[in-house]
């Protein structure tokens, strides 16, 4: 059996979460593979909302076993809060989870160095999430980390405070304020809540699934654009976002990957600083973020929002495989006359269909303009009932990238979904 695998094609917030709840009633096993709580996955059914950070999203799915592999960073108080509150919906989430000796632990001093980075970068700072995620992914490649693994050991506190000190004095380079005991007695009560968990050697776990014919949905966080290789550098996560993250982040081999489904906004949104050169700074983009209520699902910020972009698109379908296309919140722009599409780029004068290495390089966007459906889609349930002007839309996309688009999202209700074809490798 092989590992299917959901990811974001933008900068993140394409609606994962819902499409993972929505296949997950296909799988027996679905499993995150990077990133930690600077992740904020929507699910919406039963006139419920639920936000998930850490935990994946087949959490719901009574049947299904939930994996959160080492490539995925915790912070055991995240975790612990976004527990209690699915635990009070009647979510047995101790049954449903197992989660890799090998992820690495978030410690209160993380978030310290990442406050402090970040507010010493000025007028450069990235935007990050404040959630102690880059100094995590620093401390493991500089191998410093503690790992959930850790908490198993008699002499846990020991190397704990033995990191804390490093951080320490790390953090005398930064003239900034801290407590470095702010939080620490809540984290470790919420590692103790941690180790009541199934704590499993996940490479293992995850082959002898794939061995004994289990069907396994891997599920990415952040977006493909915010890639630490691939992405608008240094504008980036921490991980590997991309398609390749899957099997470093779960423990799989490149051979055991199945259908890449790439999942993209109808428009296109960013959080934080970056290169967005579609990014619309008028009462159109206003529009985009008031219809389609974007503010982060882990922040509450803002989000820029613009049109389509088709370069970066096809970009981040090259670097994942990408096999289909699932397109999200079309619905958003039922209202409008006209909606756009970035065909290409112009920089200094030169057109392109690839995305500059300079990351500040002055780009023009080169666009294609559609007319407007000027319908609610929000009611329809069939792909035969969508209006002509909305599937050119679609055809065109399917066209130009050479990629099916075979789910469209209509809402964030579950049954809110059109699915024209769905591919099995």
């Amino acid at each position: 059996m092989k590992v299917d695998v959901v990811l974001g094609l933008q900068w993140g917030d394409e609606g994962k979460g819902k499409i993972v709840d929505v296949l997950a009633k296909g799988y027996p096993v679905v499993a995150r593979f990077q990133g930690g709580p600077n992740a904020g996955h929507s699910l919406h059914f039963d006139d419920k909302k639920f936000v998930l950070h850490t935990i994946p999203s087949g959490v719901f799915r009574k049947s299904t076993m939930n994996i959160i592999g080492n490539g995925v960073v915790i912070d055991p108080i995240i975790f612990r809060e976004e527990c209690l509150q699915i635990e009070g919906s009647g979510v047995p989430v101790r049954e449903r989870i197992s989660i890799s000796k090998k992820a690495h632990l978030i410690l209160p001093t993380h978030r310290i160095i990442d406050a402090a980075s970040e507010a010493a970068k000025g007028a450069s700072k990235i935007g990050s999430t404040l959630k102690g995620i880059g100094p995590t992914y620093m401390d493991k490649t500089g191998r410093n980390g503690l790992r959930v693994g850790d908490i198993l050991a008699s002499n846990f506190l020991e190397r704990y405070n033995t990191l804390k000190s490093k951080h320490i004095s790390f953090l005398k380079q930064f003239d900034f304020e801290y407590n470095a005991d702010e939080r620490e007695e809540e984290w470790l009560d919420a590692v103790e809540y941690l180790r009541s968990f199934n704590l499993v050697d996940g490479e293992y776990l995850m082959n002898s699934l794939l061995e004994d014919n289990k069907r396994v949905l891997a599920e990415g966080a952040q977006g493909s654009l915010l890639d630490v290789d691939f992405g608008s550098y240094p504008f980036v996560t921490s991980s590997t976002t991309t398609c390749a993250g899957a099997c470093t982040g779960l423990g799989v081999s490149p051979s055991k990957i199945g259908t890449v489904s790439g999942i993209f906004k109808a428009y296109c949104t960013r959080v934080g600083s970056g290169p967005f050169p579609t990014e619309l700074n008028d009462a159109t983009g206003e529009e985009l973020r008031k219809l389609g209520f974007e503010f982060g699902a882990t922040t509450g910020r803002p989000r820029r929002t613009g049109w389509l972009d088709l370069v970066a698109l096809k970009y981040a379908i090259m670097v994942n495989g990408v096999d289909q296309l699932i397109m999200m919140k079309a619905d958003v722009m039922d209202t409008f006359d006209t909606v756009k599409i970035a065909v290409s780029y112009k920089i200094d004068g030169v057109e392109t269909d690839e995305i500059p290495f300079d990351t500040y390089a002055e780009i023009e966007p080169v666009y294609k303009e559609f007319k407007g459906w000027k319908r609610d889609l929000t009611a329809v349930t069939q792909e035969c009932d969508l209006p002509f002007e909305f599937m050119n839309y679609v055809r065109f996309i399917e066209k130009e990238t050479g990629v099916p688009i075979n789910i469209i999202s209509l809402g964030p209700d579950r049954d809110q979904t059109i699915f024209r074809e769905v591919l099995s490798k």
